[in-house]
């Protein structure tokens, strides 16, 4: 089919737009993923306990794996605007499984630093940048919704993976429960990836929604800045720096919520359900805030989340029941979800798609130096304090830094409204050639 028939033409567009596939194969491999990855938690206390490690220094390992992904982000991102999410997400799912299998065997701290942080840290790089940048690439209309579908993915594996892992450990032991999560990971993911394609070119396609209305056709041109053109702009650092708060935040409480809870006489049982209500809450905030973001803007979604995690921070160091911190779950989780649908859309509304997987794993450093950050920080504030109150009001600070930083954004470039609508300047074909 030539290029014009491609873009003018709906008459040879299949009965089921494989973006659809694209969505649930992403969608599926994140909650595989991110299952192992976010009981973290659930695991935090038993391993410390095995080796006799402080809390700072099993957190380590945690932080160790944001930063390597953070780096490796920018790589893969790089990768998959040349080769696309299939090639991406196989090398992922062999480190990933592959360091969760050695993580299983492991007698020394080296031993958790290099599987676990560096090898399932290298593999995390493969998914949130590529994915979410795929996506953006299929969808014009229904960005939003359908990148927070392919990002609840997370939140299903919060949901699923801590009570999993609480029970496994429960009835048989840690190193058996990485052992099982692992090669279900190894073997999923690796299927999963099959099914990905870069973008609708490959298949003699168009973005969904491509052409329809006034603003739609804009969000998805390969219009946008080069990588060097973003990084002279202050938008670039800007976001970065928000990213920065967003993920402090997150991963210190998704890390201590639980040591915190059974610290004060909740049930392991009960501190790993939280964390479940957390992925859960933030299905909903993906999903939900993610149709809000495409009918309000990535921004004031943005501002909305970072309202939500400040309020319930501040109620967290007061809280003391179960079914208190079952609520903060519910708010707080609900409101990272809504960060997380808007993340890869809100570098797209400010730099455009022209490089978006590269920008984005770039500013996505700034996201994971923070989740580094957030773990070990806290950690250490606990190990000097023996408790997380000046913790938990870090984390609350940090999101406030990072709604008042978000209310500077703007397009860096040319925009007519405020959902970030710009000229297109610039084809699929063209990106592809670029």
């Amino acid at each position: 089919m030539s290029t014009s028939a491609m873009h003018e033409g709906s008459t040879d567009r299949p009965r089921i737009f494989y973006g659809y596939v694209i969505v649930a194969a992403s969608c599926f491999s994140m909650a595989l993923i991110f299952s192992v990855h976010y009981a973290f938690g659930v695991f935090f206390k038993p391993l410390s306990a095995s080796f006799g490690w402080t809390r700072a220094i099993t957190a380590g390992a945690f932080s160790l794996v944001w930063i390597v992904q953070g780096l490796l982000s920018v790589v893969m991102g790089g990768l998959n605007d040349k080769f696309g999410p299939r090639v991406v997400l196989t090398i992922g799912a062999l480190l990933i499984g592959g360091g969760y299998l050695l993580t299983s065997q492991i007698h020394s701290l080296w031993e958790l630093y290099l599987y676990y942080g560096v090898l399932v840290g290298a593999g995390l790089g493969s998914t949130f940048v590529p994915l979410t940048s795929t996506t953006a690439r299929w969808f014009v209309k229904w960005r939003g919704v359908m990148t927070g579908i392919v990002a609840s993915g997370v939140g299903v594996g919060a949901l699923v993976g801590p009570p999993v892992a609480n029970w496994l450990i429960a009835n048989y032991n840690w190193r058996v429960t990485y052992h099982y999560m692992g090669a279900m990971v190894l073997v999923g993911v690796l299927v999963a990836a099959q099914f990905l394609r870069r973008d609708p070119m490959q298949m003699g396609a168009r973005p969904y929604g491509e052409g329809e209305g006034d603003r739609l056709p804009v969000k998805a041109g390969a219009s946008g800045l080069s990588i060097r053109e973003a990084a002279k702009a202050w938008q670039f650092w800007t976001a970065s720096v928000i990213f920065f708060f967003y993920g402090y935040t997150w991963t210190a409480i998704l890390l201590h919520l639980a040591p915190h809870a059974t610290d004060l006489g909740i049930s392991a049982k009960n501190a790993a359900n939280m964390i479940a209500v957390l992925g859960g809450a933030s299905i909903l905030g993906k999903v939900l805030l993610g149709i809000v973001a495409d009918k309000i803007g990535d921004k004031k979604v943005y501002l909305l989340s970072f309202m939500i995690m400040v309020l319930s921070l501040l109620w967290l160091t007061t809280i003391t029941k179960t079914v208190e911190f079952d609520l903060f779950a519910l708010l707080f989780g609900f409101a990272y979800g809504g960060l997380a649908t808007a993340h890869s859309p809100l570098v797209a509304w400010l730099f455009g798609m022209r490089k978006h997987g590269f920008i984005f794993g770039i500013c996505f450093n700034g996201f994971t130096i923070g989740c580094a950050l957030g773990p070990l920080v806290s950690g250490h504030i606990f190990d000097v304090t023996h408790s997380y109150r000046l913790a938990f009001f870090l984390c609350s600070a940090s999101a406030l830094a990072g709604l008042l930083l978000t209310l500077l954004l703007k397009p860096s470039f040319p925009s007519d409204s405020s959902h970030g609508t710009r000229p297109v300047v610039g084809t699929l074909v063209e990106e592809k050639t670029s």
